[in-house]
């Protein structure tokens, strides 16, 4: 739905969801980034342009430290992890609880991963349905897509993550696709052609957004037509694609329906900008994607941390050049690169009032596209106790209705969601099925007790 962004006293539109929404909704999201902008000093503002990497399997002290020392406000979780969906809920709980007012002025993070289906899936297990490639996808019905689209992204959403690093729109012609290296040799596009791109692609973003996952298109502006890889090697080059190309239809559809954020490519695009990676460039950034498609919300760079087509600039420069560039949020799977990034943005944004305003931009919208997927509602205290708030929330999000009172209605829907018999009493085999849906471990508890409630209350502010 279209939000409204404050900068400074300006009220510009962004795209963040269905074209079609009330101002008033638009007003509220603006308020609240506003409002969290405000309260946040400015190492925290800049944090908020940064996402740090950790594993899957768990915390690292590095990406911790990113957030709690550098202000980092957003995660991505790599690797992958066959744990299943209850490991993943402890970790993202965790996570959440990390941003304090201190690290983050109480914005939660953005938490995100890889789960695009076929080899390019973080996380699988128990609760997480092993999905196909993208194009076996490409061959079903834009319905059976949709739905199924829809039923990972809730299992996503379960797992307590916010952010899908999917849909990718790169269209791969058929003929050259064994040789395409990032795409074509791992089966991640829809099709072989803009038109089945555009359909099955926006199928798959159709159903997980219906799951209220944010969702990104990538990578701008397409990998289709190179052969290296950007991960590991440098200089890949398109010699294809112009401001005009077909292939880029998928990502100007996605734009038009509200895609929230996209994730720039690192290749060099000869017939747009050849002197300079997409991702540090003016030319592909602002004016092709900001000015060209019209897109209003959150442009991310893939990865900057361990990229091999980036490692020909400092850590401190990748990060500077890509938000000079007009973008918003840097990616960096390699903790150790963030005290460097960050370092160098706040230098440059202390020195140069151009530079300082596209920085002031790019922090709003961050917040804006955050508070319009609900991330700046109310939190709840991490008190242990089940009180009105939280048995409402709760109720919230088991979609019963809310009466703050946890009557057998309630009972009877969270025993079914966490796996165990419905019948309406909580008892020793409900609160051991509970902890292990939350992912802690059981502790012969028979009833309630402050640690099982402490982390309930962390999950559904993941989820609410």
């Amino acid at each position: 739905m279209t939000r409204g962004l404050v900068i400074g006293a300006a009220v510009v539109a962004v795209s963040v969801g269905t074209p079609a929404a009330p101002r008033a909704e638009a007003a509220t999201a603006a308020q609240l980034a506003s409002a969290a902008y405000a309260r946040m000093s400015t190492a925290q503002r800049i944090g908020q342009l940064f996402m740090v990497g950790t594993p899957a399997t768990g915390l690292s002290s590095a990406a911790a430290r990113a957030i709690t020392t550098s202000h980092v406000g957003n995660v991505i979780l790599t690797g992958r992890s066959t744990a299943g969906a209850a490991p993943v809920r402890a970790l993202t709980a965790r996570l959440d609880r990390l941003a304090t007012g201190s690290a983050t002025a109480g914005v939660p993070l953005w938490v995100a991963t890889d789960q695009e289906g076929g080899y390019v899936q973080a996380l699988q297990g128990t609760g997480l349905s092993r999905m196909p490639t993208a194009l076996t996808m490409g061959t079903w019905s834009t319905t059976t897509l949709t739905s199924s689209a829809r039923t990972w992204g809730l299992q996503l959403r379960r797992s307590g993550v916010d952010m899908n690093l999917a849909p990718v729109l790169d269209t791969v012609p058929a003929a050259t696709a064994s040789t395409n290296q990032p795409i074509g040799r791992w089966q991640r596009e829809f099709g072989h052609t803009p038109s089945v791109v555009t359909a099955k692609g926006g199928a798959f973003l159709a159903g997980e957004r219906g799951a209220d996952l944010a969702m990104v298109a990538k990578h701008f502006p397409g990998l289709g037509y190179v052969t290296g890889n950007t991960d590991t090697s440098a200089g890949v080059t398109d010699t294809v694609t112009t401001t005009t190309s077909a292939s880029l239809a998928p990502f100007r559809s996605a734009v038009a329906n509200g895609i929230p954020v996209v994730m720039m490519s690192s290749a060099v695009y000869a017939r747009i900008d050849r002197s300079r990676p997409a991702v540090f460039s003016p030319a592909v950034v602002t004016g092709l994607l900001r000015t060209g498609l019209g897109f209003r919300g959150v442009v991310m760079s893939d990865d900057l941390g361990n990229a091999r087509a980036v490692a020909a600039w400092s850590p401190g420069e990748r990060a500077v050049r890509f938000l000079d560039a007009g973008g918003d949020e840097v990616l960096t799977v390699d903790a150790a690169t963030i005290p460097a990034m960050v370092a160098a943005v706040t230098t440059r944004a202390a020195t140069d009032p151009v530079f300082r305003a596209k920085v002031a931009a790019a922090v709003m919208r961050v917040l804006t596209a955050k508070a319009a997927q609900g991330l700046l509602g109310a939190r709840l205290a991490l008190d242990g106790s089940l009180g009105p708030r939280t048995v409402s929330a709760l109720q919230r999000w088991l979609g019963v209705p809310v009466t703050g009172t946890l009557g057998t209605t309630t009972v009877r829907a969270l025993q079914t969601r966490v796996g165990t018999t419905a019948d309406g009493r909580w008892g020793p085999a409900s609160m051991r099925a509970l902890q292990g849906y939350l992912g802690i471990s059981t502790d012969g508890a028979r009833t309630w007790n402050a640690r099982t409630v402490t982390q309930l209350q962390a999950y559904l502010d993941t989820q609410l």
